[in-house]
This record gives C-alpha cells, sequence and structure tokens, in this order.
C-alpha cells in the first residue's frame, strides 16, 4: 500500500458523452484535415481520396464490409482577381470567419497548406463555435421540411 500514497487518488467517473460543441468541432477538424491531406497531394503533383467503409448484403444474404473511395472536393477557388480564396464549410454551408467574409484570401497557392493548418487549430480552440452553431442550426432546419 506504500506505493499508492505517493499517487494522487480521486473519486472520478468518465463523462458518458463528449459535448455537443466538441463532437461539432471534431466533424469540421477532420475534413479540415482532408483539405489539408487533398492540398498537399496537388501540391506533390498526387492525388488524395479519402476511405470510408461501407456493409453490404450480397447476394447470398451475407454481410460483409468493403472499403471505398470517397470524393473530397476543394474548399479552395480561385476569385475574379484570379487570386486563391479558401472557404471553411459545414456541411454544404460555408461559415462566416469575420463580419460577413466568408473566404480567406491567399496570396498564392504556397500558402494553402499553411492557412488551413491556422484554420484548423482556431476550429480546434473553439474559436468559431459560434459560426458552426449557426450553421448546424440552418442545415437541420433544412431536413424538417
Amino acid at each position: 500500500m506504500s506505493t499508492l500514497t505517493s499517487l494522487k487518488l480521486t473519486n472520478a467517473t468518465k463523462p458518458t458523452s463528449m459535448p455537443v460543441i466538441q463532437q461539432k468541432r471534431n466533424k469540421l477538424t477532420t475534413k479540415i484535415w482532408e483539405q489539408i491531406q487533398l492540398a498537399e497531394a496537388q501540391a506533390s503533383g498526387g492525388t488524395y481520396a479519402s476511405k470510408r467503409f461501407k456493409t453490404i448484403t450480397t447476394a447470398d444474404g451475407d454481410r460483409k464490409t468493403v472499403e471505398l473511395e470517397k470524393r473530397v472536393r476543394p474548399w479552395w477557388f480561385t476569385n475574379e482577381e484570379g487570386k486563391i480564396c479558401v472557404a471553411v464549410k459545414y456541411g454544404s454551408k460555408a461559415i462566416h470567419l469575420g463580419k460577413d467574409k466568408t473566404a480567406v484570401e491567399l496570396g498564392s497557392k504556397d500558402e494553402l497548406v499553411n492557412t488551413l493548418k491556422v484554420l484548423k487549430s482556431a476550429i480546434e480552440l473553439g474559436e468559431l463555435d459560434q459560426e458552426i452553431e449557426k450553421a448546424s442550426v440552418t442545415i437541420r432546419a433544412r431536413f424538417k421540411k
């Protein structure tokens, strides 16, 4: 028992679920990670396709899991002036990053990966929580129609 006395003991319980905003942050962080992978692949001249698993039932009635490629659409585009812009999307909606601003303008495509990493850290720190919640409410409202 002398070994246990050197430790700080407590009555802690594991939470049964993650807070909803944390789940939404994680969802958006995963999507932006895919964008980073896509940008890095395009910069090196390759391609990137995310993988997902789907369970299918064969004609015999057997169920098996297959791995499928999921298309990842880039969140960046070229505007009218020829500059690269990056929009952060939650679902199909671009979220506001500032006062009525939905995109980040870049000087060149070389800045793309670093900008996506900065956006990812902002999401992880909770700086876009209000905008994520607004986009989530908007998306949920469309399902009720």
